[in-house]
């Protein structure tokens, strides 16, 4: 078993692109290991022999072979924030990678042809569904499901509509209904509201007794292969 981010030594890289030291607070449990002796455990197994000891070793060789972390190491890391590209020891780190221009030159644009969703809506089907986040869960609510002060602020799944289609439905907030498509039907809680657009309903995707996706359609998109779960045609129905 790994070690968690409070039982060990080392790194976190954010998208921001700021490298952030992580100390060790407690120790780990039982076997479970830092991840650094876990790859050299692994390495050795493999037939690889390296003499890493800590994970401060590991960072000096990604320096060594990484030009937009050679600047930086534990030392500096322990006095100062580093951001990459940081190319050298003298280096200060790049707080914006693409100040007054592209960090790769000029910028390339291309023009596209606007192509309809591969589900549109119908009689059967009138509104748009799309998905996504909300603040306060991540992903698959693994661990934020855990929280009691978070699942008090957003507990349950809920399909947020405009106050016209809520009208035109005989809905008010809190009212439960089914929202089903093509695929699949699960059952929501209604939230009202004047940010969504009339025609369209949104539903995260944290819950997992309401899973959104049982909803969305899996048509891929013909130039990048991604799956279309952002729009599909969908109808509610109170309960």
């Amino acid at each position: 078993p790994a070690a968690c981010f409070a039982e060990k030594e080392g790194t976190f890289t954010n998208t921001e692109r700021r490298i952030q030291r992580v100390r060790k607070a407690v120790n780990a449990p039982g076997e479970a290991k830092e991840d650094w002796l876990i790859f050299k455990e692994l390495m050795t197994l493999l037939g690889y022999r390296n003499s890493f000891s800590s994970a401060s070793e590991i960072m000096d060789e990604i320096a060594s072979v990484t030009p937009q972390y050679g600047g930086v190491s534990y030392n500096r890391l322990e006095k100062e924030s580093l951001q990459w590209p940081c190319t050298s020891a003298d280096h200060m780190g790049t707080k914006f990678l693409h100040d007054q221009k592209f960090a790769k030159g000029i910028g390339t644009f291309h023009t596209v042809t606007y192509q309809e969703p591969a589900e549109l809506v119908n009689e059967t089907y009138p509104l748009i569904l799309t998905t996504g986040r909300v603040l306060y869960h991540y992903h698959t609510r693994t661990m934020t499901g855990k929280n009691e002060g978070i699942n008090e602020t957003v507990g349950d799944a809920f399909v947020e509509v405009s106050i016209k289609d809520a009208q035109a439905l005989n809905v008010v907030s809190g009212d439960r209904v089914a929202v089903s498509s093509k695929r699949g039907k699960i059952v929501v809680v209604v939230k009202v509201t004047e940010n969504i657009k009339e025609g369209v309903v949104f539903i995260p995707f944290h819950f997992a007794e309401a899973a959104a996706n049982r909803l969305t359609n899996a048509a891929l998109d013909p130039v990048s292969d991604i799956p279309e779960y952002k729009v599909c045609a969908v109808k509610v129905e109170t309960i």
